[in-house]
């Protein structure tokens, strides 16, 4: 899952002091979401398509996984320096990079005529997004200012849920018409129209202050989780631990603290300040954002996959079953925000949570009978639970750090979204393998961890999350 809900990256907007006036600021606020509908659409379509890809390109298991993996690692990994290098070298510019990489990792991904180009492809459109991303909201941050800010970030949200609902719509349709491999020509245009906006109306002046880099930290970042991410999809695939997927576990562990002790040496200077990790509350917002959307994650690409393969969809009906989520996610959102501004975060997270773990347990029984009595209630009460959870979590992360951390603290709560995606995503190789009707046992299996983690999050929520007057 890529296309995570957009309330994990709306801080990075809100927390961006405002830089300067333009004259065209509907303009910027149009490139800021074309720039990041590329970032969000094109996760939950490759889910649709994954079934198409895997026949066409011969690819199974642990191979078919990197296919989501390959996007989702750099995007983890890389979004913070991404920030970093717009606050250091100019937003506009990293925008624009970010958007062109993204565009030619997209040709590549649309000619790849093997699986291992097309992960590369994927790789590349990763190391995109993470660039692209975090530098469209700083620019919509530095663009307006108060009220304006808020609406313009309402607005941006609203578009990127109807880009969630119909982009698998339009995948699907595009899939079973055309061929998976117009899911990633269509991205061209939009990158295009984006550039031309930012290059032509984006007006962002560099900040006065230089920010310190952090690559090491990024490459040992990058590097980490690369090598537990493959030895864990090749633990799942193999249903076993052997010899080269062990040792490519326990490299990435010990690579992950490098990376911890890197951090720790550069102090005021590292992508990640380990002082965020003095506040519990902080800490078990975190975990409980990885145990949850790495849940959500599994869904995402689960679910259309086992509807093709298993139970016969076509890729156009397999995009349109997940259309109740974002729908309920839109509406619900705002108002549980509001809820939490008023009552505080602590109920609302603990409660969706166990409503979430509730919907994967009724998710157990899909293709024991028709959408409407098994697929449909899953989703609904899933993204129910969801709509609950998605904006008081961003209140109670921006409020468990002082203010001169809350866009660093957005922003790794962003990046660990995408972690628990990557994660999830690694583990379902075992599922990934199963042919036909074998499938849904399997399924099933990850469905019930899936709730054991959402209600593990309930519990993070309920323990650690602080109680508010």
């Amino acid at each position: 899952m890529s296309a995570v809900p957009a309330h994990c990256d709306s801080p990075l907007a809100d927390s961006t002091p405002p830089s300067g006036h333009t004259d065209h600021p509907h303009l910027v606020l149009a490139t800021s979401i074309l720039a990041s509908s590329l970032a969000f659409i094109d996760g939950s379509v490759v889910n649709v398509g994954l079934s198409a890809i895997g026949r066409d390109l011969g690819g199974a298991g642990a191979d078919l996984s990197w296919v989501v993996s390959g996007y989702l690692l750099p995007l983890s990994s890389l979004l913070l320096l991404g920030g970093a290098a717009g606050d250091r070298y100019g937003r506009r510019r990293i925008l624009l990079a970010g958007i062109a990489t993204f565009a030619l990792a997209s040709l590549l991904c649309a000619w790849a005529p093997r699986l291992w180009l097309l992960v590369g492809g994927r790789v590349l459109q990763g190391i995109g997004a993470a660039f692209l991303l975090p530098n469209s909201l700083a620019i919509l941050g530095a663009t307006f200012d108060g009220k304006a800010r808020g609406k313009a970030i309402g607005i941006w949200a609203a578009a990127g849920a109807a880009a969630g609902a119909v982009g698998p719509l339009l995948g699907g349709w595009l899939i079973d018409t055309v061929g998976w491999r117009a899911v990633f020509y269509i991205n061209l245009p939009i990158a295009a129209l984006a550039m031309w906006l930012g290059w032509r109306y984006v007006r962002v002046p560099r900040g006065e202050k230089p920010v310190a880099l952090d690559p090491a930290g990024a490459l040992l970042a990058s590097v980490g989780l690369g090598c537990l991410t493959w030895g864990l999809a090749a633990a799942s695939a193999d249903k076993g631990v052997t010899a080269a997927p062990g040792g490519a576990m326990a490299a990435g562990v010990l690579v992950l603290l490098g990376f911890l002790w890197a951090e720790r040496r550069a102090g005021d200077k590292a992508m990640l300040p380990l002082t965020l990790f003095g506040s519990s509350s902080f800490s078990g917002l975190n975990l409980m954002t990885f145990l949850l959307y790495g849940a959500l994650g599994a869904l995402m690409l689960l679910v259309p996959f086992v509807l093709i393969q298993a139970l016969h969809y076509s890729a156009k009906q397999a995009g349109a079953a997940l259309l109740p989520f974002p729908i309920v996610l839109a509406i619900g959102s705002p108002l549980m925000g509001k809820v939490a501004g008023n009552h505080g975060s602590r109920l609302p997270l603990a409660i969706g949570a166990l409503v979430v773990a509730g919907g994967f347990l009724l998710g157990t029984r899909i293709g024991d009978g028709n959408y409407a009595t098994t697929v449909l209630p899953a989703i609904l009460v899933i993204a129910v639970g969801m709509a609950c959870v998605a904006a008081p979590l961003t209140t109670a992360v921006l409020s468990s750090v002082d203010s001169r951390h809350t866009g660093v603290a957005s922003g790794f709560n962003s990046a660990v979204a995408r972690g628990g995606g990557l994660i999830a995503t690694a583990l379902l190789g075992v599922v990934l393998t199963a042919q036909g009707r074998s499938l849904l046992a399997p399924f099933h299996a990850a469905m019930a961890v899936c709730a054991a983690c959402a209600l593990a999050a309930s519990i993070c929520a309920f323990v650690w999350v602080r109680r508010e007057r």
